[in-house]
């Protein structure tokens, strides 16, 4: 039996209207704002056009009107037309009322026609005024009056406003062509201006990406920039400052696990070695497991322990270990083998430190491997608690001391005062020390005032 064929949903595709790129938005910004601003000033143009086409067209009906005025009589309680040279000019779209009645009109004009009814309309209302007979070709009449107010008499002139209207269409058209010659020309110098000013950014951006994928120290500074750029580059300069301190802190947390790991690794290797080099008897063999066992756990606790501290912002419970026993165990472990003697001693055997057992090993135990390393005959680590404050543990060597020019950068990781002194050591033991007692609010420090040899104090919380 076939199962039924499912058919996917469908999803719905929404159409992008705006652009992805920030040049592209910006010119449509700017062509959005330009074209509504074009828009409100094209109307307001043709409107003032408009009105002051009218305005000309009753100027030139009044001053017609004015000019027939001249050739109305209203002496004597009559009104009467005089004639003229130019009566035919005069009497071209001219209307003479006395009072309701009408004097004389032009010739082609017909007496019930529309102009006439709205001409004798405006001579009846009396005084001056206006309106326009539409039409497919509009025609505006202005009355005038002419005489006293006891002799009621008008002048009422016509003219075709289609000569006018023709012009402001004109003008309306030149004006959607114009506004559309410099929308376009906004829209062009718009994006180019745009990505002229966004250059800059795409290649701070390149260059970012460049120096933090190899931690470089190269920097945009703000030398010579807008603000806007300097605030970006600032911005960058911060976040590939970040980035160069966590890769550094990686490559730090890196090089101290493989410290800090090497020797349980040593231990477990040679273990194997010995066990495989004859056969061995039973209890040799657990012997030998129990020391992978112990090395295997040393390495699990100190991956625990660099790893926790190396979590910004995760607390972790300080915890109190009683000091002597760790050192003891320190002094008798496989790490201290060698020709020197170890004197581990305490002021009170039950002297306890803020600290958890293990990150107190770690704290010790490069300040034991690098005392061992050059001492001459011993090395003695002694605790104590003074006034009842801090806890001290002093770790001292007879051996030929820290030249006094490289005790500036003692505690600098992967320093080291002699390369080729013959003995090992990647230069990640006492800056490791360092940190892992500043991470619990204690400190290790340098004594350059002892002599003969080196002497380092670790400073913790009381337990």
């Amino acid at each position: 039996m076939r199962s039924p064929l499912r058919l996917a949903p469908l999803r719905p595709t929404r159409l992008r209207l705006a652009p992805r790129t920030l040049r592209g938005r910006l010119s449509l910004i700017a062509l959005s704002t330009a074209t509504l601003l074009m828009l409100v000033l094209t109307t307001v143009f043709n409107i003032v056009v408009r009105h002051r086409l009218q305005h000309e067209a009753d100027d030139e009906l009044r001053a017609r009107a004015a000019a027939v005025a001249t050739t109305v009589d209203t002496h004597g309680g009559r009104v009467r037309v005089l004639g003229t040279s130019n009566d035919r000019l005069l009497d071209t779209n001219v209307w003479i009322y006395a009072g309701p009645r009408l004097l004389e009109g032009p010739p082609s004009a017909e007496r019930s026609g529309a102009l006439t009814r709205v001409a004798g309309a405006l001579a009846a209302r009396g005084g001056r005024g206006c309106a326009t007979v539409g039409g497919h070709d509009p025609v505006r009449l202005c009355a005038e009056p002419v005489g006293d107010a006891g002799v009621p008499a008008a002048v009422v002139t016509a003219l075709d406003l289609s000569p006018y209207r023709s012009s402001a269409d004109t003008l309306l058209l030149g004006s959607f062509a114009l506004d559309t010659v410099m929308l376009t020309c906004t829209y062009g110098l718009t994006r180019l201006a745009v990505g002229r000013a966004l250059r800059p950014v795409r290649t701070m951006t390149d260059q970012a990406t460049q120096w933090s994928a190899v931690a470089s120290e190269e920097r945009f500074g703000s030398a010579g920039r807008p603000a806007e750029l300097a605030r970006l580059g600032a911005s960058l300069d911060a976040l590939l400052d970040r980035i160069r301190a966590v890769l550094r802190h990686e490559r730090q947390l890196t090089g101290e696990l493989s410290h800090e790991l090497r020797t349980p690794l040593s231990r477990i290797v040679a273990e194997l070695d010995w066990w495989r080099s004859r056969p061995r008897s039973q209890a040799e063999t657990r012997a030998t497991h129990e020391v992978i066992a112990e090395a295997a756990q040393s390495m699990r606790t100190i991956c625990d322990t660099l790893l926790n501290e190396a979590r910004d912002g995760v607390p972790t419970a300080p915890g109190t270990v009683d000091v002597l026993p760790v050192l003891n165990r320190l002094a008798g472990g496989p790490d201290a083998t060698g020709g020197a003697r170890i004197t581990v001693t305490a002021e009170d055997p039950s002297l306890q430190a803020g600290v958890r057992p293990e990150l107190l090993e770690r704290i010790v135990s490069p300040l034991l491997a690098n005392a061992l390393r050059y001492a001459r005959a011993d090395v003695t680590v002694t605790a104590c608690r003074p006034a009842g404050g801090a806890v001290y543990v002093d770790v001292t060597d007879d051996g030929p001391g820290v030249p006094e020019s490289f005790a500036g950068r003692l505690f600098e990781p992967g320093r080291r005062a002699d390369p080729g002194d013959g003995h090992g050591g990647a230069g990640l033991g006492l800056p490791l020390a360092r940190r892992l007692a500043r991470s619990v609010g204690g400190e290790v420090s340098y004594d350059p005032g002892h002599a003969p040899g080196a002497r380092f104090v670790v400073t913790l919380p009381p337990g």
